[in-house]
């Protein structure tokens, strides 16, 4: 069993212990103490960072017997003969002494989140009645789920209550209970844990049994700021942020508003305007565009359809055998290949197969409804040969990653028809 410092003061950042075991799993070194400082990942909570002694800490478990294992970055066990170990490369024994060092930004940043999970949940089940699933403290976000759909007034009107409590500077203290004291107690949420249960008291605020670590004062959290939210499980999952956290995410906000109205040459009150015409000029622009595309497409059709060479083909109907053949090799994507096509297929007659410039290769194949060709299947006779995925109809069928240049392609079609 370890004592856990944190428990009665979340604001310890170094302490001194015993090395209690010492365990080697995979390829990962644990270190268990008598005491730690060190909170590891429960509870919605991510583990603490840091150092004991020269090691770095890179996880801490909560283990099944009720101690803390430290995992710390592997050590070198044995040096090589006749030379000296660096300072802190070998791993304490059991019995020795080892200074602790949290890594404080991280610890401080978690204790705003979660208090300040603590209050928004808090103000969602005094104003509305509604509970919080689940809490999550992320990297860059954290997270509530709460039981039903909230509309924007009203996580609004909870935010703004939150923020009150955090304005205030209330007292967030510590206290202990057992299970039948905690039974008469106002819990916000009735605790699954038996035994000693420990409780964090947002002073005539919030009641909650938790074992994580929180600010002293409610103004530590800073600010609390609802950042967004979505529908999850018949309830809603709300993103939001808190203290130094918060101060970031405005500032990428404000860095972001500021580019936006310079680039755009508006004041912030008009760039939604902004963005919508711009939105709408961009769909005139692409309506116009494509009218051009097909335009051209057609001109570009028609001189290859003038172009195309007279074949016959070595299968099907004696009265289809005979078409016009167009196989070109075109620098264009695959709609515009497509495009050209299905211009030229509109009339009878044709058999066209355009092949982009680049490599890996875009195949197009097409044809009359009169051509008594399958598109698709000249394209899996040319994707078995060359590679590349694809598929469609027998009157059109497209594939891509084919690895030959477009005149070898061309020419296994001749090959093939």
């Amino acid at each position: 069993m370890t004592d856990r410092l944190y428990y009665l003061d979340p604001y310890l950042r170094e302490f001194d212990a015993t090395v209690s075991r010492v365990d080697r799993r995979d390829d990962r070194v644990l270190i268990t103490l008598d005491r730690t400082a060190f909170y590891p990942t429960s509870g919605g909570q991510p583990f603490d960072t840091g150092r004991l002694g020269s090691m770095r800490v890179v996880d801490v478990v909560d283990e099944e017997d009720g101690s803390i294992a430290h995992v710390v970055e592997p050590r070198t066990p044995n040096p090589e003969p006749g030379t000296n170990p660096a300072p802190g490369t070998l791993n304490p024994e059991p019995g020795t002494s080892v200074h602790g060092e949290i890594d404080w930004t991280r610890r401080f940043d978690h204790m705003q989140q979660h208090s300040g999970q603590h209050v928004l949940s808090a103000a969602f089940d005094k104003l509305f009645g509604v509970r919080t699933v689940s809490f999550h403290l992320g990297a860059a976000v954290s997270t509530i789920d709460l039981a039903r759909e909230m509309s924007e007034a009203e996580i609004a009107a909870a935010e703004t209550e939150a923020n009150r409590i955090v304005w205030e500077d209330r007292p967030v203290t510590i206290r202990f209970a057992d299970a039948e004291e905690a039974a008469r107690l106002p819990l916000r949420k009735e605790s699954v844990r038996g035994g000693t249960l420990r409780l964090i008291d947002v002073e005539g605020f919030d009641l909650s049994a938790c074992g994580g670590t929180h600010v002293a004062r409610t103004g530590g959290i800073g600010l609390i700021a609802v950042a967004s939210w979505e529908r999850f499980k018949g309830g809603q999952r709300l993103e939001f942020l808190c203290g130094g956290r918060a101060l970031g995410g405005y500032r990428r906000f404000r860095d972001a508003m500021s580019a936006s109205v310079r680039l755009l040459s508006v004041l912030p009150a008009e760039l939604a305007g902004a963005i919508e015409r711009l939105q709408a000029d961009a769909r005139d622009q692409k309506r116009a565009m494509t009218g051009l595309q097909s335009e051209l497409a057609r001109y570009r059709a028609e001189e290859l359809a003038a172009n195309a060479e007279e074949i016959t083909l070595k299968s099907g109907n004696a009265d289809a055998r005979r078409c016009l053949l167009v196989a070109r090799a075109q620098d264009a994507d695959a709609n515009g290949l497509k495009s050209l096509a299905a211009a030229i297929t509109a009339k009878p007659g044709f058999l066209v197969v355009l092949v982009s410039a680049s490599t890996p290769a875009l195949v197009v194949i097409a044809r009359s409804s009169d051509v008594d060709v399958s598109a698709q299947q000249l394209l899996a006779k040319l994707m078995a040969q060359f590679g590349g995925r694809g598929g469609g109809r027998p009157e059109m069928s497209q594939g891509g990653g084919l690895s030959a240049t477009s005149n070898a392609i061309i020419d296994a079609v001749r090959t093939y028809i």
